[in-house]
């Protein structure tokens, strides 16, 4: 039977209704297929990816990109009049390397899921929810329309399982029932995601559902979702062992990813996608790029290929152009405290914690620092103790600055130490 055709009728098992087949991993493969989540006036059903159409282009002047992270010598990075807007964001910085119309306020689409991913992983770690704890299917997730898992009331259905149908087949079913089981009910999970997102820093992003199906009242920035990623790859890693799959099997029903980028790309391996008629074709990527990890969000492309073709040229600009560079790590000594009133005369001095800090790859080399003491040792100093303050600098302009520490402890002198050493200097 022809696999497709197979699907459809799973599917029309499944969901006791008849909806366009799944696309197969061929499909998958098609930079220009369509994202489930369909606008609302196009009802529950899939689209055929052969058949897919391109959403409008986007309209009014094209947002001009600047690099809030470069220098004078630093390329300008890549205008990209096919997007609505986008981020380049350093995943372990968070400096922003690229940027375009960042805080313009856009429909989320699926993207919306990160949040609900976000929350899920939280219950998790927290211990109220567990992966393989099974999660009982209502009307409303079965009946939920756009992009789906296909669960339906008789399914028997983990968290686990409904983890990967949310982030690989951008399921609305699985969003709904993890929000259903976390929460008691959509409405409380929104509460909960109106939260989150206040306490992130998210100020540019709504939620009025956790499956990003159109509503008016939603909407999140570029920005925002860099900054959600972000989050999420530094609390939730397990995020990126779904997310990097490029297909997912539940009931005997094949999907593949959403995300055009992971075919395209070996070094991407996350991590979100979006589409509605509203929003564009919208992808958050993250990739592995010169040891470096990068988030690349676009918004509102016309087609995959076009918004595939965004991401790549942000992501080389970032590997390019900017590297991050290591100011100092815990236990390295940086500097030397000298003084008679210490019984060894001196304490080696360095940082408690590492700092990172990404600067564009021809500056790198080239960053001074300077050490000012501001702690009266005459008492001694002990371990960790801080001593005053290490300043970094770039061509005259102060990058950084950190507390600096005593490496070990270092006793006062004593009375018999401090006489010898002025015997010393009187002869």
């Amino acid at each position: 039977m022809n696999t497709s055709i197979k699907r459809t009728l799973l599917a029309t098992i499944a969901i006791g209704a008849t909806i366009a087949a799944p696309f197969s991993a061929q499909a998958a493969k098609m930079h220009a297929k369509p994202h489930a989540a369909v606008s609302a006036t196009k009802g529950a059903g899939g689209a055929d990816p052969e058949k897919a159409t391109a959403t409008p282009m986007p309209t009014g002047p094209v947002p001009v990109p600047d690099s809030p992270t470069a220098d004078k010598n630093t390329p300008a990075p890549p205008t990209l009049p096919d997007m609505t807007s986008y981020v380049l964001m350093d995943a372990t910085t968070g400096a922003i390397l690229a940027e375009a119309a960042p805080n313009l306020q856009v429909a989320p689409a699926s993207l919306t899921k990160l949040m609900t991913a976000h929350i899920t992983y939280q219950a998790l770690h927290h211990g109220s929810l567990k992966l393989d704890q099974t999660v009982p299917v209502s009307p409303a997730a079965w009946h939920a329309g756009g992009s789906r898992m296909f669960i339906d009331t008789t399914s028997v259905v983990t968290v686990d399982q409904l983890l990967h149908g949310l982030i690989i087949d951008s399921g609305n079913d699985a969003a709904t029932a993890l929000a259903e089981q976390i929460a008691g009910s959509q409405g409380t999970f929104v509460q909960m995601m109106t939260k989150d997102a206040a306490d992130l820093g998210l100020t540019n992003t709504v939620y009025t559902n956790p499956t990003g199906l159109p509503d008016p009242a939603m909407h999140t920035t570029a920005m925002d979702v860099a900054k959600l990623s972000r989050i999420i790859l530094q609390d939730e890693p397990e995020f990126l062992d779904i997310s990097k799959q490029q297909s997912y099997s539940f009931n005997n029903i094949t999907q593949a990813s959403w995300n055009p980028v992971l075919a395209h790309d070996p070094t991407v391996d996350g991590m979100k996608t979006g589409l509605t008629d509203e929003s564009g074709h919208c992808i958050d990527a993250t990739a592995v790029r010169g040891g470096r990890r990068l988030i690349a969000v676009v918004m509102g492309g016309p087609t995959w290929h076009d918004s595939t073709a965004a991401i790549e040229s942000i992501l080389n600009y970032g590997e390019k152009f900017f590297t991050d560079v290591t100011l100092a790590s815990p236990g390295t000594q940086i500097d030397t405290l000298q003084s008679a009133a210490l019984d060894a005369g001196q304490v080696a001095v360095g940082v408690a914690q590492a700092s990172v800090i990404t600067l564009p790859t021809d500056a790198a080399g080239h960053v001074q620092h300077a050490v000012t003491y501001t702690t009266d040792v005459s008492n001694g100093v002990t371990k960790g103790e801080v001593l005053g303050t290490i300043n970094y600098t770039l061509d005259g302009k102060t990058i950084a600055t950190l507390p600096a520490v005593a490496l070990a402890d270092a006793p006062a002198a004593s009375w018999s130490t401090k006489l010898s050493r002025a015997i010393k200097k009187m002869l």
